[in-house]
């Protein structure tokens, strides 16, 4: 060890002394970088939110890395944005920082962020699964993928059951088959039920302004598309104000605490992502994600997924298929997804079963007729397009 080195641990030690002595805290703070350039906002913008962030948990220390600053906040000098990603990168590695704070990052394919927001209905907080990265991509793979890398970071953040709603998109109905599945097969997953009177763990618009799952699954576009609504929709957009940002990076194996922050992310939302990095460290993401991967492989999850992604018997109906003759269909079944809807009806008109899609106040709908409906859901329940005889409107 060099005497630079010697000198510089001597005098961290007698720093974090003094400011024990004068906190009356005793311990080590949770390092909190943040890179300050590519703001739309500008570097001050950034600097602010941060110095807002330390000076309300005296348990952060937050590092900026970026061009020098008039800032009292410990600094990592750095003269670019590619030079900012590789100093904020080894500082993670070399567990100089626990969590940093970033912007325009690029996560490898099988991580995603986990948002947070404040909802607007009653002030509730909810994680959005997810705004940014690629889990996977096929659609509905990565939605199940997503709602493990939600339950993880809820859970990291003292939530010890969260409750998981899906949104209602396109795959949804697939994603809750899949995520029963692995329910049904030992990893425990706390479904909450919609606000309207039809209930289910499919969410609508109001479920979203009100905040009903601790944990809203979606694909990552809408996502992004959500939170960037949440954090601006009080100011025009172009300066988000509202939340916690697009959040960590979740994925199996990877061990870096990166959260993200838009360029339009003003004061406010800089400071509570870095609150946000700070409490994930404390909350040990790491270990929190290596044991929900333990559990959910050991339910199947790996080879649940690949079920899903693999060419299954029901596939695409290509053949040409005559419809039995055309009759009254005021019968109707739900939970069926969108993407398969036109398959199920022919799935039905192969076992002579007259059948029409349709699209009710929760969703598609296929329709046939009344006295047929029990046997149409043998039939669709047999082909994998629906899970049980709840599927009756």
């Amino acid at each position: 060890m060099t005497d630079n080195n010697v000198k510089n641990m001597v005098g961290k030690v007698f720093n974090d002394i003094a400011d024990a002595l004068e906190t009356g805290q005793f311990g080590r703070k949770i390092r909190v970088g943040i890179t300050t350039l590519g703001s739309e906002h500008g570097v001050e913008n950034v600097v602010k939110g941060a110095e807002i962030a330390q000076e309300r948990d005296s348990n952060i220390e937050v590092v900026l890395i970026g061009p020098k600053v008039d800032s009292s906040l410990t600094q990592v000098v750095v003269k670019t944005e590619d030079e900012g990603y590789r100093k904020m990168e080894e500082l993670l590695d070399n567990n100089e920082i626990d969590s940093a704070v970033t912007m325009h990052y690029s996560f490898p394919i099988g991580v995603s962020t986990v948002g947070r927001v404040i909802t607007p209905g009653k002030g509730k907080e909810m994680f959005i699964a997810t705004t940014t990265g690629t889990s996977s991509p096929h659609r509905v793979e990565a939605m199940v993928m997503n709602g493990i890398y939600g339950i993880i970071t809820a859970k990291a953040m003292g939530i010890d059951n969260p409750t998981v709603g899906i949104l209602n998109v396109d795959g949804a109905i697939q994603v809750e088959r899949a995520l029963k599945e692995l329910d049904k097969n030992g990893y425990k997953i706390n479904f909450t039920e919609s606000l309207r009177a039809d209930g289910g763990c499919v969410m609508r618009g109001n479920d979203l302004l009100s905040g009903v799952p601790d944990v809203m699954i979606t694909d990552t576009l809408t996502g992004n598309i959500l939170i960037k609504m949440f954090s601006s929709y009080t100011t025009g957009g172009n300066y988000e104000s509202l939340g916690y940002g697009y959040g960590p990076g979740i994925g199996e194996g990877y061990e870096r605490t990166i959260l993200i922050l838009s360029r339009a992310s003003g004061v406010p939302v800089v400071a509570n992502a870095i609150s946000y990095g700070a409490s994930l460290s404390k909350g040990n993401i790491n270990e929190v994600a290596k044991e929900e991967f333990k559990k959910v492989n050991s339910a199947g999850f790996k080879e649940m997924l690949e079920g899903i992604t693999k060419d299954s018997k029901k596939g695409t109906v290509d053949e040409e298929i005559i419809p039995p003759e055309k009759e009254t269909v005021t019968g109707t079944i739900s939970g069926i997804d969108i993407m398969e809807l036109e398959d199920a009806v022919k799935v039905l008109w192969k076992n002579g079963i007259y059948a029409e899609s349709g699209m009710g106040c929760t969703g598609p709908v296929l329709m046939v007729n009344e006295g047929k409906v029990e046997n149409a859901i043998s039939i669709l329940a047999k082909e994998g397009y629906i899970s049980n005889e709840s599927n009756i409107c």
